[in-house]
């Protein structure tokens, strides 16, 4: 039995329809074979244009249409579209443009340290000829004003006696106004002296005196005394041992001599119970007194802080012979704001003379146990002993 002919086979004008579908569909079966299921693609490939899916099957029937002119066109040109290389840049190529570039950079950078050496050799140059510039115009300035000018007349001739007689002239100036000098050295040594003697004698002087310019009569050294049976009894602190007290080198109270001594410190005082109480003194002859002393350490260097066991208000009594009249002389007030020492002028005019006297103390500053009293000083002037007889006074 005959085939009969694929329906308009024999009447299509492109007659290289045959090979491009040999070639399509021995690429198909190549890509089949190679397939290890051994089993044909059900459908076509990314990017595989469904035409060759067509023309490669084996299986297809009889009576499929036959493709156009315009379809066979693009296949074609995406086939050859697939099968073009991508283009490669060559390697050579980016290695020499690397080097070119390299060789460039070095190039610069030689070029710009030859600039900046040249410029620092430039403000080199510049800074030492300004500083080459500068000393010379310094050195020519001292050449004119600092160097006297030179003499261009010729000096004239000494001769030799001439010149002795001006040797010896000079010679009798120096030796003038070396005995000046020497004069003025004696003037300013004796006047350092007599100051020095001067400021010594006024330094040892207030020592001796301290700052009372004025003979105490009221010094245990000179003869004075206390009369124990007018004076009050001393303080006893009841937060002391008695048994220990009893003994003399394990008393620590002072007893009332102690403000007829010199030696005044913090602790070396007298203290008498409350803050009324008095001492009598008894002076080492009859006495006029014109002033009494009385000193006490400054708050500053008290350990307690404070000066409130100092005597505030007192008064002064001058006792006669008979120890039983005695003639007020004034009543004081102490101010510890002051100065540690302070004299109080007497009432005593006229002038009687006593051979004792008796402080006696109203109030203190505020202390509640005790009052302390230091040095007592006694100023005026000695008598006979029958010059005190005719002595007047008020009784008391």
């Amino acid at each position: 039995m005959r085939r009969s002919p694929r329906p308009g086979s024999a009447k299509s004008p492109h007659k290289h329809t045959s090979n491009f579908y040999s070639d399509n569909s021995n690429s198909s079966v190549s890509v089949t074979s190679g397939d290890s299921s051994g089993q044909r693609s059900a459908g076509p490939g990314p990017g595989e244009p469904e035409g060759r899916r067509a023309r490669g099957s084996s299986c297809e029937p009889a009576g499929s249409p036959v493709a156009s002119e315009e379809q066979l066109d693009l296949l074609s040109t995406l086939d050859l579209r697939q099968e073009m290389p991508p283009p490669r840049v060559s390697k050579n190529f980016l290695s020499l443009l690397l080097q070119v570039l390299s060789l460039l950079l070095s190039l610069v950078g030689d070029a710009l340290v030859i600039v900046y050496r040249e410029v620092c050799s430039i403000r080199f140059l510049l800074t030492a000829v300004s500083l080459l510039s500068l000393f010379l115009a310094a050195l020519w300035w001292g050449l004119l004003y600092l160097v006297p000018p030179l003499d261009n007349e010729p000096k004239e001739m000494l001769t030799l006696s001439e010149y002795h007689e001006r040797v010896r002239s000079q010679g009798q100036q120096l030796q003038q106004l070396q005995a000046e000098l020497d004069k003025l050295h004696k003037e300013v040594s004796s006047v350092r002296a007599a100051n020095s003697e001067r400021v010594a004698k006024i330094v040892f002087q207030r020592l001796n005196e301290d700052f009372v310019r004025k003979p105490d009569y009221a010094l245990s050294s000179v003869g004075a005394s206390i009369d124990l049976e007018k004076t009050s009894q001393d303080y006893e602190d009841a937060n002391t041992a008695y048994f220990w007290n009893r003994f003399s080198f394990w008393n620590y109270a002072r007893p009332p001599t102690v403000i007829l001594e010199p030696d005044v410190f913090p602790g070396n005082c007298w203290a008498f119970e409350g803050d009324q109480g008095q001492v009598v003194i008894r002076l080492p002859g009859r006495v006029q007194l014109s002033d009494v002393t009385l000193q006490h350490p400054p708050p500053s260097v008290a350990h307690t802080g404070g000066a409130n066991s100092a005597p505030r208000d007192f008064a002064v009594y001058g006792l006669q012979v008979d120890d039983e009249t005695e003639v007020f002389l004034g009543k004081f007030t102490f101010d510890v704001e002051k100065s540690e020492i302070q004299t109080f002028h007497l009432q005593n005019d006229p002038p009687a003379a006593f051979p004792k006297v008796k402080i006696q103390i109203l109030s203190n500053w505020g202390h509640p146990h005790f009052t302390c009293l230091y040095r007592v000083r006694a100023h005026g002037m000695r008598t006979s002993e029958g010059a005190g007889d005719s002595a007047t006074g008020e009784p008391h």
